[in-house]
């Protein structure tokens, strides 16, 4: 690029993927201030392509063209609301299994045999698997090792950008650069249809379904049964 700052060879592009980590906070007023800071550190470290640049200064705009109300509320109705496109990596891969405990104890002492200490105080509060958080810790690595931990979530990667943009999100943009500096291909992926994730827990119709559960015999001892909901507007997503 043309007067920027290029990345030295063999470096890892640390303050890019600080900047993507940051990017996929949650778009409050403080983080719409950083977006000439954003900008600016994106374009000098030129580590990713132009095209790459653009689709991420879309983004950074739209926060400063659109209702405040409505970057918030799109960001969470994105994010927090839906599996497919959740920024806690393990979500993709355990769900609500007995695995995931064990899998985030795992990434913790990654985070510690790298020299890290996570403050949970400085995360907001965020499991150890939340995807900025990881990224932050990725932009500690050498390249080669950031590269190579990259590959190892590049799955998932795809998997988010791929619901991104089915759903036409300008944030699709944020994890093919995320891919791009962890010299990773972006790849299609099949995205199942979403399921609403404050449905997925909602509790059943008072007494609904009770004539099929045994309910026939309210003589004898009755099991607890709870059972995962189907979402009944399930998400719709464009394709891309």
């Amino acid at each position: 690029m043309s007067g920027a700052i290029q990345t030295k060879a063999g470096a890892t592009p640390a303050y890019s993927l600080r900047a993507l980590a940051r990017m996929l906070t949650y778009p409050d007023q403080s983080l719409r201030e950083l977006v000439p800071d954003l900008q600016k550190v994106l374009t000098d470290e030129a580590a990713l392509s132009p095209a790459r640049l653009r689709g991420l200064s879309m983004l950074l705009g739209s926060w400063l063209d659109m209702d405040v109300m409505e970057v918030e509320q799109g960001y969470v109705e994105l994010f927090d609301r839906g599996r497919a496109t959740s920024l806690h990596l393990f979500e993709h891969v355990h769900g609500d299994s007995r695995d995931r405990g064990p899998a985030m104890i795992d990434l913790v002492k990654t985070y510690e045999q790298g020299g890290l200490l996570l403050d949970p105080d400085k995360i907001g509060g965020e499991l150890p698997d939340y995807l900025p958080v990881v990224l932050e810790f990725a932009s500690t690595l050498p390249v080669d090792q950031m590269q190579a931990f990259m590959g190892e979530i590049s799955h998932i990667l795809n998997a988010i950008h791929a619901a991104l943009l089915k759903r036409r999100s300008l944030y699709a943009h944020v994890l093919a650069a995320v891919l791009e500096l962890g010299q990773q291909p972006v790849e299609n992926v099949d995205v199942p249809e979403d399921e609403d994730m404050d449905a997925a827990w909602a509790e059943p119709e008072a007494f609904a379904g009770c004539t099929s559960k045994g309910q026939q015999s309210p003589d004898q001892p009755q099991p607890i049964q709870i059972v995962r909901r189907t979402a009944s507007n399930p998400q719709r997503g464009a394709s891309a």
